[in-house]
């Protein structure tokens, strides 16, 4: 069983971006017949040509309000965990995205000042399974976050909804 009872602490890379990212972006039609990896290598290709190929395991993106509208293409969630984003900081997330998110072990992190961070700023993300999540910016220093309920930490840390059932079935097997 995994170990779900540490801190873990991440920093990487402010990637911005502006407001209403849709999952067209983030998970392009045109390459939706092909795997995830593939389907990774053309995110955000429109709107940050450089993402897909200089984003480093740690980073985290940065947007205005409304990131993830558009439709429930889980795809658009599954990109950034394969590329290695740590979170999504933004104002507000579209209800599905939020959903998908989760499920799939992304970390959304809901920040009124998330615009006020700049492009390439290091960010310093920290999940406590006990006391939450934390974001400090180098140069703005701590930023407040909403509360994520602890269930959706637990799937964070876990890796997704998948291995969180895959937790519990082991945990009915040794009962």
């Amino acid at each position: 069983m995994s170990d779900v009872t540490q801190t873990v602490i991440t920093t990487g890379r402010a990637w911005c971006l502006g407001p209403n990212v849709d999952t067209d972006a983030l998970a392009p039609g045109h390459a939706m017949s092909k795997g995830i990896e593939v389907i990774a290598r053309h995110c955000l290709e429109d709107v940050r040509p450089e993402f897909s190929t200089r984003v480093q395991a740690g980073d985290c993106l940065v947007a205005g309000a409304g990131f993830g509208i558009g439709s429930s293409r889980e795809q658009a969630a599954s990109v950034l965990v394969t590329l290695g984003v740590r979170a999504v900081i933004a104002p507000s997330f579209s209800g599905l995205y939020f959903r998908n998110a989760f499920n799939v072990g992304l970390l959304l992190v809901t920040c009124p000042r998330a615009t006020d961070v700049a492009d390439g700023d290091a960010l310093t993300v920290a999940i406590d399974p006990r006391d939450g999540v934390t974001v400090a910016s180098a140069q703005l220093g701590p930023l407040e976050v909403s509360p994520i309920p602890d269930f959706l930490l637990r799937r964070v840390l876990l890796g997704g909804l998948l291995n969180e059932l895959k937790e519990l079935k082991l945990k009915e097997k040794h009962v």
